[in-house]
């Protein structure tokens, strides 16, 4: 039976629950454990597909193809085990279960009740969470005081008795702020335990988020009006770099404090990846300005994942990684000059009309000017859009998701061109949103010869999806007549892969690789994409710059 520890948050939202989850969950993990990880959110929404990504950030999209909270790529990129659908759950998506039992008569005439039946689906979703496991970090989303959270805390409040003492860690994470000159107040946390046992639940271990470390006579202080023994009073202090974290909590014996209390012997904590990974900072020899060209721009963890694979890929090739953020609507209403000096351009998905112009505009300025792009999802249909405007002089080329009535639908809904088994249908079959999104990892067959499958060292290649337009193959020969390839192909045939040959690098995809990138393990395309981005920075005459310094 799979141990927990139940990681809540206090004082104010957004300190670090989902790093610090994953941090522990690394540093057990290289002593040897199976961990996996559960995220439990408090909205209502039954999972953030729908949600504005200036509301929500990213959406992280798991292999058996649910959409998630992007606590899940944090999981990913610091434990091994990869995330499913189990691995995050809603207020709504527990409703909705529960709804959904009672009108099949599960319940027996009962009055249904948020005590018992909500709560007990809420630990029923735990469990399933956990799989087989040794030990499963749960995190409740939101802060302890909300309305929204205490039918997930009183859950867990419930599981830990039926659990027994020695199967669970309640961790909670609060605010150490420091005011005036310097003054360093606990009050908050004081106040934020008492509120957490105010519900039934004593937390077994503090991690105090603070600028510095705690000195001694504060995490005393702590220690005593929380009733949280003193070692167990943890510095979660501010990193500059959230891949140290596994690191600083280890140098606090973190793992210890749990293991001794389920009564786990476990080998010496290993942790020599992650010191590999904080140096390589350290030992880059040359820097890149890549132009990322979106549409949330504004909202930086809309692009939480794409940011964190470009860094992996700088680590991998020793190169300082500079992202310069560019919204597509100021280059409809300024032009490109924006992307003067870049090294390489970056278009990255998104849903909707807005910026679109632009987007299109980013990708003309580096077929034109030779300078190295990456396109995702939607940088790779509005590519294949670019091209059919500029090369094959379809100046109407669009998506019917922007414009329903062109009469050259580039990217459309399979139902607009063909269906499945390669049928022609009528262009006035459209399905709703939700019936045609493609979601999840999926297989891709690459040309031998082509720039993609040199860059994955293979030629068949599984990857993460979510989209519901597609490239119209109608289009495939008059395109490639014009010089576009079409490297990479689904298993049913759609377009996974283009690329512009006699270009130093030009490649766009319909997936997300941005997901299954890790700082240890980073992902080939983006390596790919970095050492395009170097070679074009040196042939422009930059020179590569001495190694940076740890200071």
């Amino acid at each position: 039976m799979a141990r927990f520890v139940f990681v809540t948050g206090g004082v104010v939202s957004s300190l670090g629950k989902g790093i610090a989850s994953a941090s522990l969950g690394a540093i057990l993990e290289g002593r040897g454990l199976k961990v996996s990880l559960v995220k439990l959110d408090p909205y209502i929404n039954v999972d953030p597909g729908t949600m504005s990504p200036f509301q929500h950030g990213e959406v992280f999209v798991t292999n058996d193809g649910a959409e998630t909270d992007l606590d899940l790529g944090h999981y990913e990129r610091f434990v091994r085990t990869t995330s499913t659908r189990n691995s995050n759950f809603t207020t709504g998506r527990i409703y909705e279960s529960v709804i959904a039992k009672e009108r099949r008569g599960d319940y027996l005439g009962a009055t249904v009740q948020v005590i018992p039946h909500i709560t007990d689906e809420i630990q029923r979703c735990i469990h399933l969470g956990a799989g087989d496991a040794d030990i499963c970090m749960v995190e409740v989303g939101g802060t302890v005081g909300d309305i929204e959270s205490l039918p997930f805390l009183e859950a867990i409040r419930q599981m830990a008795v039926d659990l027994g003492r020695s199967n669970y860690v309640f961790m909670h994470l609060t605010l150490v702020p420091v005011v005036g000159g310097g003054e360093i107040k606990t009050k908050p946390t004081q106040h934020s335990v008492k509120e957490l046992r105010s519900i039934g639940i004593q937390p077994d271990v503090l991690l105090c988020r603070s600028r510095d470390q705690l000195p001694e006579e504060q995490r005393r202080k702590i220690s005593l009006f929380t009733n949280v023994e003193p070692r167990a009073v943890i510095s979660a202090v501010d990193a500059d770099d959230i891949y140290k974290i596994p690191l600083l909590l280890r140098e606090q014996n973190l793992d210890d404090i749990v293991l001794e209390r389920f009564g786990i012997s476990a080998p010496t904590t290993d942790l020599s990846g992650w010191v590999e990974v904080v140096e390589a900072k350290f030992k880059t020899n040359a820097e890149v300005h890549i132009a990322m060209v979106g549409k949330y721009v504004a909202t930086r963890d809309a692009y939480i994942s794409l940011n964190e694979a470009l860094m992996h890929a700088g680590l991998k090739t020793g190169t300082r990684v500079k992202v310069h953020y560019v919204e597509s609507t100021d280059i409809e209403r300024e032009g490109t000059g924006r992307l003067a000096g870049m090294d390489a351009i970056l278009v990255p998905g998104g849903f909707g009309e807005r910026g679109i112009q632009g987007k299109i505009e980013a990708v003309r300025y580096a077929r034109e000017n030779n300078i190295p792009y990456l396109g995702i999802c939607l940088g790779m249909q509005v590519a294949c859009i670019e091209f059919a405007r500029n090369r094959l002089g379809l100046s109407d080329a669009n998506s019917t998701e922007f414009n329903s009535s062109t009469t050259n639908p580039i990217i459309a809904l399979i139902t607009e061109w063909r269906d499945l088994k390669g049928d022609t249908v009528k262009r006035d079959e459209r399905s709703d949103l939700g019936g045609t999104m493609r979601l999840g990892a999926q297989t891709a067959q690459l040309e031998q010869d082509s720039e993609a499958a040199r860059t994955y060292g293979a030629t068949v290649i599984r990857e993460r999806h979510r989209h519901r337009f597609e490239f119209n193959n109608t289009y495939l020969d008059p395109m490639r007549a014009a010089g576009l390839r079409f490297s990479g192909f689904s298993e049913d045939g759609l377009v996974e892969v283009i690329e512009l040959p006699g270009h130093p690098w030009f490649v766009a995809v319909q997936f997300h690789p941005e997901f299954t990138s890790t700082p240890r393990d980073s992902h080939p395309l983006f390596v790919g994409f970095v050492r395009a981005a170097r070679h074009f920075s040196q042939s422009r005459g930059r020179s590569v710059s001495a190694p940076a310094s740890a200071s």
